[in-house]
């Protein structure tokens, strides 16, 4: 005889339904999957700087932060009048510099009367202005195979390959290329162009 009132201390074991194991595990293959892309994003594409200095006005700004595309350059070499992130010497130790490539592995560099010469051919560009300083290309020089000769838009303002403690950068010491302005400084978000 079965007892129906009072106090029962089995339980009925309960079956689990496929359906809820199925969804629970397509969640956890979508968190998986969302952390790994988020990973990839960051490690190549995520690192954020910020331009300090005035040396690439107009087209950057003092305290603008922008996103650094570290990928950009595993399939390509830099190219000129790409905007660049490197360290200076490979110096771990101080900030990311950001300035625009004007000449490449082989090419030469020289400054005469506020012009800046690659090849020999002067360089016809609104970017710059009658640079003041050569500092070193003073000179003509001839870049190494992987040297790559920076410098600021705002060139007379800019700390950058003409300067002796920087001179041309090395393929090595490049981080990336800088691919997203953010919003401020009197900017608008985009493309670093």
């Amino acid at each position: 005889m079965r007892r129906t009132k009072g106090l029962s201390f089995y339980r009925r074991r309960k079956k689990i339904s496929t359906t809820i194991v199925h969804e629970i595990l397509s969640y956890v293959a979508g968190i998986l999957i969302a952390a790994f892309l988020a990973f990839v994003i960051v490690y190549f594409v995520g690192i954020r700087t910020s331009v300090i200095g005035v040396s690439m006005e107009p087209a950057l700004y003092n305290g603008q932060g922008i996103l650094i595309n570290r990928f950009a350059y595993k399939l390509a070499n830099p190219r000129a009048g790409d905007v660049v992130v490197f360290l200076p010497n490979g110096n771990q130790n101080t900030h990311y510099y950001v300035k625009r490539v004007v000449a490449g592995p082989g090419e030469t560099v020289q400054i005469r009367e506020g012009i800046l010469y690659v090849n020999g051919k002067a360089v016809e560009d609104d970017t710059y202005d009658l640079i003041a300083d050569a500092g070193i290309a003073e000179h003509e020089i001839k870049l190494g195979n992987d040297e790559y000769f920076v410098m600021g838009d705002n060139c007379n303002s800019s700390e950058d390959s003409r300067s002796g403690n920087i001179g041309p950068v090395s393929r090595d010491d490049i981080v990336g290329k800088a691919w997203f302005k953010m919003a401020g400084g009197g900017s608008n978000m985009g493309l670093v162009k």
